[in-house]
């Protein structure tokens, strides 16, 4: 191509004498691309072809006028992404469980550590072994402002069965054998403990009975029995405690025990009202006088069933110790009475004080000889108005009536020893006391091992008495040679 050729291609493409193809709009203003690009908007649809015609070839005589652009119409929701699949156990959250590649965001920059790490909070030692706990308020000189009820755990122990003395006792702690049972004598088994509680008036009543260590080695019956009645209602009822030993030599021992308890309880229980209103009027004389003959005729019975089961009355036979004590909070004297060994302690500031019945000197007893019971007459004694006189059988007269009686049994062997006398005492309580009843068991290490004695009384030193477990764990304060049978009752005075 020759430069002559270029240059009329050149002319005839931007002659300026040559006219325009498409003539110019008279207005080329914003408006008008406003106008432009929101009539592209509005006629364009998903999908269609767009509109690719110009506006500017249109005539001006061919354009209309100009309108005002009405609001452009919001674009609609891009449609919801689907949710990503849960996450598959074993995997992590951001693993999926088809193969292939996976493009993944980069993951956020990690801040640096800071120069001073904060220190690591203290490691909490671990929970203790779960105990029994009690609700404990909180005492006032650390309650809040508020006066929040604020409570404190206070860990409660569990009541033990320890020993006092320098070695723990042969016997283990716990029972072992049971006695032999027989058919046909099942109603006379015995339980290995009893356990019973009451509180009236201004005191509290605890009583235990506890087959001795050496009796649960040898599988043999608990000799001591216990009983505890109330007779009568509201301030005139009246109520008995009932402790008997049996002899340890006795193959019976249990069963006289038994029967001990039983009478004397029923001979109380008909003369209740009586005794009732003899300890609120303080009738002494009548009181002592009245048991004693309630106890003589207990053992009167006890031989009888002596008799009956073919037995000396001394292998039938057991020690008996009662207490009763007033349901009326207005009368604090405790009467206490029975024949036999045993104790009777009162708890007082801190120490134990020994107010058993003290037994009179055989010579207190003994007096005068009596005209007409056989005795001879001594010195100072009156002659009789007529001497006896006597058959020929040796049969001796009684007075004048000529009765004869028939002479007594010939002797041989020593005399048996008179029954243990009748002991009685009645005394009045202070606020704070503990009276204890026991059996010769209990009553025996009482008085022989001191520390005994000094543990109980640290243990029952509270204003509030203990509860029946703990009463029968302190009860069973086991002492080294000390093995018989344990009954005990306890009296807290409020």
């Amino acid at each position: 191509m020759t430069q002559q050729g270029d240059d009329n291609w050149w002319d005839k493409l931007y002659d300026e004498s040559e006219p325009d193809t498409a003539p110019a709009a008279t207005a080329d203003t914003l408006d008008d691309h406003f106008t432009t690009a929101s009539r592209a908007t509005t006629t364009e649809r998903p999908g269609a072809a767009p509109d690719r015609q110009d506006p500017r070839a249109a005539t001006p005589a061919q354009t209309p006028p100009a309108r005002p652009a009405p609001p452009p119409r919001p674009a609609p929701p891009p449609p919801p992404s689907p949710a990503p699949p849960p996450p598959v156990p074993g995997r992590a959250p951001w693993e999926t469980p088809h193969a292939g590649p996976q493009t993944f965001p980069a993951p956020p920059p990690v801040a640096p550590p800071p120069a001073d790490p904060p220190a690591a909070p203290p490691v909490e030692p671990p929970a203790p072994v779960e105990t029994p706990t009690v609700q404990v308020p909180v005492p006032p000189p650390v309650a809040p402002e508020d006066d929040a009820d604020l409570t404190v755990e206070v860990s409660v122990p569990r009541p033990r069965t320890g020993y006092v003395g320098s070695r723990p006792p042969t016997y283990e702690a716990e029972p072992t054998a049971l006695p032999v049972a027989r058919p046909g004598e099942l109603g006379e088994l015995v339980a290995d403990t009893v356990l019973d509680g009451a509180r009236y008036g201004t005191c509290t009543l605890r009583a235990a009975s506890v087959r001795g260590d050496s009796a649960r080695y040898r599988g043999e019956p608990r000799r001591d029995a216990l009983l505890t009645a109330r007779f009568g209602h509201d301030e005139s009822a009246l109520v008995l405690v009932a402790v008997a030993a049996g002899s340890r030599a006795a193959e019976d021992a249990h069963l006289a025990a038994a029967d001990a308890c039983r009478w004397i309880a029923e001979a109380v229980c008909r003369s209740h009202a009586r005794l009732s209103e003899d300890i609120r009027s303080g009738r002494r004389g009548e009181l002592k006088s009245g048991l004693h003959r309630l106890t003589d005729r207990t053992y009167g019975k006890l031989r009888a069933r002596a008799a009956e089961r073919g037995l000396a009355p001394d292998e039938y036979t057991a020690t008996l110790r009662c207490l009763l004590v007033p349901a009326d909070p207005g009368c604090r004297t405790r009467v206490f009475f029975g024949i036999g060994g045993g104790g009777l302690f009162r708890l007082r500031d801190g120490a134990w004080q020994d107010i058993e019945p003290l037994l009179p000197e055989a010579a207190a007893v003994t007096g005068a000889p009596v005209v007409g019971f056989g005795s001879p007459p001594g010195p100072a004694a009156a002659a009789p108005a007529a001497p006896a006189e006597e058959t020929e059988d040796g049969d001796r007269l009684t007075m004048d009536l000529g009765i004869t009686t028939a002479p007594g049994p010939l002797v041989e062997g020593p005399v048996p020893p008179p029954a243990e006398p009748f002991r009685f005492r009645a005394s009045v309580a202070r606020p704070g006391d503990t009276l204890l009843l026991a059996s010769p068991g209990l009553a025996e290490p009482m008085r022989g091992e001191p520390e005994l004695a000094r543990e109980l009384a640290a243990r029952w030193a509270d204003k509030e008495p203990p509860g029946l477990a703990a009463f029968l764990a302190d009860t069973q304060l086991r002492v080294t040679g000390y093995a018989d049978d344990r009954t005990g009752a306890g009296v807290w005075e409020a």
